[in-house]
């Protein structure tokens, strides 16, 4: 009787000179098995009778008589794969035989209903991919799951490797699978629900902290430029006052340059009488003018005048550097506390989630720049007083 159940590999059954499954196959002397017609038509081009595989050489050629056992078995393994093209669309197929490993129509599913033999198959809902379901040591299906080991594994298994582990059936195995996905699955989509509004909390607060920053930066550019017009309006004031005590001074300095330089006029003019006076020989002359002898007096004591400077010049030169330190100690201490508050921001940010990290640090990174360029805008403009 031909076996129902052959699991034999097609290479067994292929013939080697066409590479093809044996058609009215022929057995030689030598054991090797060919198609008839291959096996002939090899002969006929050798001068040889000899045999492909082995390269035996017959002294006859010998009587070509096919294998009919061998053509039986043949077939039925040519039936097996006709029965196999039943798991394409066209043949829809009704079951798999989990021994052989094969899925069958409603038609050819027929003899695993009637012969008693075939009756012992375990079939199952067709699938795909049949080897896979089957222990490749034991050529048994995988009906167990072993929880020792977290593989599926056959009743042969459960003796041999897996003895005194803790198997359950597959079935068993797959409820509590499948109950612990959709558990895993509810987790998940909790996770999911809760990053999304994390999200939208964070969107939020990127939203509120732009609209505070964009609002500081104007008030500190507001404070910033009135600070610096009435810096630039005192300047103006202390320049006005400079130029205007230069001024008196020089009006001072004109005015003793005027009357010394009247002086001097009148004394060369004296000076040129004297002058006269010592070269005459009349004594009537000489003695008549003697009143114009005496020593001029001076209406000013010269030595003790002095062009009036610029007292307040050092004061003042002072009072600014006095006022630009002052200033300069106010915003380093103001640029203290914005970097004050970037680092307490960013333990925030670390503490709330590593993921918003760079986000909301940049940010207010952003804020503190934008300050620290105001601050040190202000501080080479106060440098030009």
């Amino acid at each position: 009787m031909a076996s129902s159940n052959i699991l034999l590999p097609e290479e067994q059954f292929q013939c080697s000179i066409c590479l093809e499954v044996l058609t009215d196959p022929i057995t030689t002397p030598c054991g090797h098995n060919f198609c008839q017609a291959c096996i002939s038509g090899y002969w006929k081009s050798t001068e040889q009778c000899r045999c492909p595989m082995c390269k035996e050489t017959f002294d006859k050629k010998p009587k070509l008589k096919i294998n009919t056992t061998l053509r039986e078995v043949v077939n039925h393994f040519k039936g097996i794969q006709v029965r196999d093209r039943d798991e394409s669309p066209a043949l829809k197929a009704l079951k798999s035989c989990m021994e052989c490993l094969t899925s069958f129509c409603e038609t050819h599913l027929q003899p695993h209903q009637i012969a008693p033999a075939l009756k012992r198959h375990k079939l199952i809902n067709p699938v795909k991919n049949l080897e896979d379901r089957m222990c490749k040591k034991h050529k048994k299906p995988l009906e167990l799951f072993c929880r020792t080991e977290q593989m599926c594994v056959c009743q042969v298994c459960t003796v041999t490797d897996h003895k005194g582990h803790h198997t359950v059936p597959l079935k068993k195995e797959f409820g509590e699978k499948k109950a612990e996905l959709g558990r895993t699955k509810n987790q998940m989509q909790q996770m999911i629900q809760k990053c999304l509004q994390k999200v939208k909390e964070i969107k939020h607060s990127a939203e509120l902290s732009n609209r505070d920053a964009e609002r500081e930066r104007e008030e500190s550019e507001q404070v910033f430029t009135t600070l610096v017009r009435s810096m630039q309006r005192s300047q103006a004031e202390v320049s006005k006052m400079i130029g205007e005590k230069q001024k008196a001074t020089m009006r001072q300095a004109e005015s003793l340059i005027k009357e010394l330089e009247q002086e001097i006029t009148e004394l060369q003019r004296r000076c040129s009488e004297l002058d006269q006076l010592s070269h005459t020989k009349d004594h009537l002359h000489l003695l008549q003018s003697s009143p114009s002898l005496c020593p001029p007096t001076s209406t000013k004591d010269w030595p003790d005048v002095s062009i009036t400077q610029n007292e307040s010049k050092w004061n003042v030169q002072k009072d600014i550097s006095q006022l630009d330190k002052k200033v300069r100690r106010a915003l380093s201490e103001l640029e203290e506390k914005l970097n004050n508050v970037l680092e307490k921001s960013k333990g925030q940010v670390l503490k709330s989630s590593p993921n918003q990290e760079e986000s909301q640090v940049e940010q207010v990174e952003s804020r503190v720049k934008s300050k620290s360029c105001i601050l040190r805008t202000s501080q080479v403009e106060s440098q030009a007083f």
